[in-house]
């Protein structure tokens, strides 16, 4: 059974759970081994299991080599405690798992966790104000109709197009967006977008999105500084001064410590540490609880870095811009630490990259529920970010682009010609009322004829209006409306009336007509002398 990828989607935590499971319960060697005197047939020891399954992760494409082997302990772990495997006398559940020689096995079934039945969120459809929307407020019972009375030179108007003239036009300005029709538009525009590079049919599974906030999103593009930081309008969020100093200090080591302290041996470590038991204590990750299906969702594009990329763009717009700051903030330091070749060894046991990985990845991203591959999917995520934190953390430019494209065109004027309806000018408003049945038949079969024979009436007695261009407006009356044309003239003799022919004059005869018929010249005889 070879591994696969698995790609973004709802529940892919899970998805990812049973997946190293199969793989685990289909491909670990089991043999024949002895304990205090006694023999046991398949089973294997603990180290062997770490030592397997390390392998198996580091070459799985959606764990990666970053793995490390205290990451396959603590999976190893939630394995026994979720009876994936058990102790080899049948215990498990309560009891430790440490890289030895204690025995184990593969219980007789073993269940695949089932996937979470999440609450079914109600499809908010978020709606773009459009030209002819009604103002806020306007009831829907009292509609005002506006009466249509069409006259020849209206109609000419409305179909002047046709016949290659195009009537002077007007600007009519949009009635004015307010700032939650704006911050609509972006989390519309911004999800949608989210979702179309997921490639999802929809982000309920995901994300909840009534708690994904406009203001956020606005606030993340437009309050930033020169650098790209979020800059907070609340100061009371920012990080506290002596851990901002401690970051700056590490992060621009050693040219910039303005701790204000002495230099000693190990310096450098308490400062680290310092800054660790912060960002450990925080009662949420940055990435927060409701975000975490997303962000793992978008781990599964990870073979195609410029797309995830752009995906993790648009999620980290989503986070409250204090999360966002924090977070910039320390992926920069991280980075700097990782390329700074005059930095101490921060710790003994670790490189500096597997020691930023390992301490900051459960700040960073982190599941409520304690899903059981947090570590390896926060480990991935944070190795990811470390490489790709600038890119990452810039606003989306294109996704901006298309939003205020879609903000400035609905604040523009537009362009209407005369004779639309909203040209007519409303005597009085009427407004729509309940009529019975036979009425609604009444309306439906003669209501729209009526106007429009009244209207062909106007156009065959308009005097004003010379033959040719009676024929023309006739002509195209008829295309438009064959039935009431067919009405006023049944037969061709009755559009003949309308058109009598005139007599046409007798040809004029010609005077050389009138005279005898030539005659051929006949040679005469000559007389000559």
């Amino acid at each position: 059974m070879e591994h696969r990828i698995v790609g973004p989607g709802p529940y892919r935590a899970t998805r990812l759970w049973n997946e190293t499971v199969e793989l685990f319960r289909a491909k670990m060697p089991l043999r024949k081994h002895r304990c205090r005197f006694k023999s046991y047939e398949h089973c294997f020891t603990a180290a062997e299991a770490v030592d397997w399954l390390h392998d198996l992760l580091r070459c799985n494409q959606n764990f990666g080599p970053e793995v490390t082997r205290k990451q396959t302990i603590q999976l190893l772990k939630k394995f026994l405690k979720n009876h994936v495997i058990e102790d080899i006398k049948g215990k498990w559940g309560q009891e430790d798992f440490e890289d030895n020689r204690h025995l184990y096995r593969f219980p007789p079934s073993s269940p695949l966790k089932p996937y979470p039945k999440k609450p079914l969120y109600q499809k908010d459809v978020i709606k773009f104000p459009e030209w002819n929307d009604p103002p806020p407020g306007t009831s829907q019972e009292n509609i005002p109709v506006r009466p249509v009375v069409m006259n020849s030179e209206m109609w000419y108007k409305r179909h002047s197009i046709a016949i290659g003239e195009v009537p002077a036009c007007r600007l009519v300005h949009r009635r004015q967006l307010t700032e939650a029709n704006v911050e609509e538009i972006w989390k519309s525009m911004t999800l949608s977008y989210l979702q179309k590079i997921l490639g999802l049919d929809s982000l309920e599974e995901v994300l909840d999105i009534k708690l994904v906030n406009s203001k956020f999103i606005i606030h993340n593009v437009y309050s930033v500084s020169k650098q790209g930081v979020v800059i907070l309008d609340d100061k009371s969020k920012e990080l506290p001064h002596w851990v901002l100093s401690a970051m700056k200090c590490l992060a621009n080591w050693p040219n910039s410590c303005d701790l204000k302290q002495p230099m000693y041996l190990g310096f450098e470590k308490d400062v680290f540490k310092t800054i660790a038991d912060y960002y450990g204590h925080l009662k949420e990750p940055l990435l927060t609880f409701h975000l975490f299906d997303a962000f793992v969702s978008v781990l599964g594009l990870l073979q195609k870095e410029k797309v995830a990329v752009e995906a993790f763009q648009i999620c980290c717009l989503l986070l409250p811009p204090e999360n966002r700051r924090k977070l910039q903030l320390l992926m920069r330091m991280m980075a700097r630490i990782c390329l700074n070749k005059e930095m101490p060894p921060l710790c003994d046991g670790f490189g500096t990259r597997t020691l930023m990985v390992q301490t900051f990845s459960r700040c960073i991203l982190c599941s409520k529920d304690e899903v059981d591959l947090d570590e390896l999917l926060a480990a991935r995520l944070v190795t990811f970010l470390m490489d790709n934190y600038q890119e990452i953390l810039k606003v989306p430019l294109a996704l901006q682009t298309s939003i205020e494209e879609r903000v400035a065109h609905l604040r523009r004027v537009q362009i209407k010609y005369p004779g639309a309806d909203m040209d007519i000018t409303l005597s009085a408003p009427s407004f729509c009322r309940q009529i019975s049945p036979e009425e609604f038949e009444y309306q439906r079969s003669y209501g729209s004829q009526e106007p429009l024979a009244a209207l062909l009436e106007e156009v065959i007695t308009d005097a004003k209006l010379s033959s040719k261009e009676k024929k023309k407006k006739l002509k195209q009356f008829q295309k438009s409306y064959p039935d009431v044309y067919q009405e006023r003239f049944p037969t061709p003799e009755s559009e003949a009336l309308l058109f009598p022919e005139k007599p046409k004059p007798k040809p004029q005869l010609l005077m050389w007509a009138l005279k005898k018929p030539f005659q051929p010249f006949q040679r005469t005889r000559s007389f000559r002398m």
